[in-house]
């Protein structure tokens, strides 16, 4: 009886990563940067690096809170929840070391931001992706 019940629980944990289909990080191409690492892209979300390696101000972007897609993003991306992604973000505000990334409502909002804003940095479903923005880091690769 516990094995099926595990499975099922197993599965719904599964389902936003499997929601969220083949996510990628975007940047605007007049970053002076053509691919990021996933260490640069944990830097960059995490507020440990305030500037790309172009020497552009790095502004990164999320979701909306909650969302399904900001939740396997970061599950993702570091292997957190987003309540451990809330609380790391709440410490650093309170210290006053750095701000979290600007929150877009969608992924429209979020992929025109990107492409109006050097330096901005951002993770879309790859059927999102057009030429406004540029593809620099796939999960998986």
């Amino acid at each position: 009886m516990r094995r099926p019940i595990s499975f099922l629980l197993a599965c719904c944990l599964l389902l936003p990563v499997a929601a969220l289909g083949d996510v990628v990080v975007v940047i605007n191409p007049k970053s002076g940067v053509d691919r990021l690492t996933r260490e640069e892209v944990v830097n960059v979300f995490l507020g440990r690096f305030r500037q790309l390696s172009s020497g552009i101000a790095a502004k990164p972007a999320d979701l909306p809170p909650n969302s399904a897609e900001k939740a396997a993003f970061h599950r993702l991306l570091v292997n957190k929840e987003l309540p451990e992604i809330n609380a790391y973000w709440a410490r650093l505000v309170f210290s006053g070391r750095t701000l979290p990334p600007k929150t877009a409502n969608g992924s429209d909002e979020l992929l025109a931001w990107v492409a109006s804003t050097a330096g901005a940095v951002g993770y879309v479903d790859r059927s999102k992706v057009d030429g406004r923005v540029r593809v620099a880091y796939e999960f998986g690769n």
